[in-house]
């Protein structure tokens, strides 16, 4: 039985396994390649599935935990918004029966929301690996930018727009 003065060296049995796959990929100490890839990204090193290891100094690890629920809030909504695009395209009609506007507007729409899902995924997917590069430099991070509000104005009006269109629709069903 070890003692607590006794010197061992700990074995890491690496059972990392990205996607379900038999492969064990090593992980990438992100440390070690920070400084030394200033033009490319650090998803790019090799192996390409391997873990990122980052060093867990001041609120580094907030600060990842932040960022992966980002990208995940993002992808919320992108999975939201092609629900919404599908079910628009598949049954859109306020009565029983849709009529010829409802039947033109359909795939327009649909085209329109699927779209802005693609978008959204790409934005937080391109905030995400941007944000753990910059990371892996040690710079200072702003979240936000042109692009970023540009996408999420779009994303916003256009379910106002659409509100809008089923209140008129309703209200000329009523009137």
């Amino acid at each position: 039985m070890p003692q607590p003065g006794d010197e061992e060296e700990a074995v890491i049995v690496n059972t990392y396994s990205p996607l379900g796959l038999p492969i064990h990929p090593v992980p990438i100490d992100v440390t070690a390649y920070g400084h030394r890839t200033p033009n490319s990204s650090i998803f790019c090193l090799p192996p390409l599935l391997g873990a990122l290891l980052f060093d867990n100094t001041d609120s580094d690890a907030r600060d990842h935990c932040a960022n992966e629920r980002t990208f995940l809030s993002y992808l919320r909504l992108s999975v939201y918004m092609s629900v919404v695009a599908v079910a628009i395209v598949v049954s859109f009609h306020l009565k029983h029966e849709p009529s010829e506007l409802e039947l033109k507007m359909a795939r327009p729409l649909g085209i329109m929301f699927w779209s802005l899902a693609v978008c959204c995924l790409a934005l937080g997917s391109g905030n995400y690996i941007k944000t753990v590069t910059k990371y892996s430099r040690r710079a200072a991070i702003v979240q936000t930018g042109w692009k970023t509000q540009s996408v999420l104005t779009i994303i916003a009006l256009s379910i106002v727009g659409v509100f809008f269109v089923f209140k008129f629709f309703r209200w000329q069903e009523v009137g």
